[in-house]
């Protein structure tokens, strides 16, 4: 189905909606494809009423649509999407709420067992550069991010990319 590359996040609304753990988990989970209420709530093991639940608030908040539907027993199935492949988080920061996130993402870092020998890495860079550099850089994180996305579904165990380039307050020495 046809989606959007970047949908900008502008309503806290839309914030509060992406960042609770269970509708981030069903957004993750549409990632690799549509799905109907029933397989994300078998998935994740909820109830299909919670599931449904949350499913109606990422609806009323333009992060997941219904992309198709198929008849099932007299029932029509409905399968749901994204709205975007990415959703760019900068037009609506709420600081407490990105924090839960990116505290979420670390402690599912912190989570692997040390004696795996699994790909993984983390770490924050600063460095002082002309506005129009940080564009660019901001051209190429996102491309990386796309690149990510499309990757094709295997394996065994899932990944997370965690990007950002921010503007800082940082003093330097001139």
């Amino acid at each position: 189905y046809e989606l959007e590359d970047v949908l900008r996040l502008e309503r806290p609304e839309q914030m509060a909606a992406i960042f609770d753990e269970t509708r981030n988990l069903i957004i993750g989970l549409l990632n690799d494809r549509a799905a109907t209420v029933s397989q994300i709530a078998e998935t994740l093991g909820k109830p299909k009423g919670t599931v449904g639940y949350h499913m109606k608030i990422l609806e009323d908040n333009g992060l997941v649509r219904v992309v198709r539907t198929e008849k099932v027993r007299a029932v029509e199935a409905k399968y749901y999407g994204r709205t975007a492949r990415t959703f760019d988080l900068s037009g609506a920061v709420d600081a407490e709420l990105v924090g839960v996130h990116i505290a979420r993402a670390i402690e599912e870092m912190a989570a692997n067992e040390p004696n795996l020998d699994l790909p993984g890495m983390s770490t924050v860079r600063y460095v002082r550069i002309p506005e129009e550099r940080a564009r660019e850089w901001q051209e190429k994180l996102v491309a990386l991010v796309n690149e990510f996305l499309e990757e094709p579904r295997g394996g065994d165990r899932v990944y997370g990319l965690m990007v950002a380039l921010f503007p800082t307050q940082r003093p330097y020495i001139k």
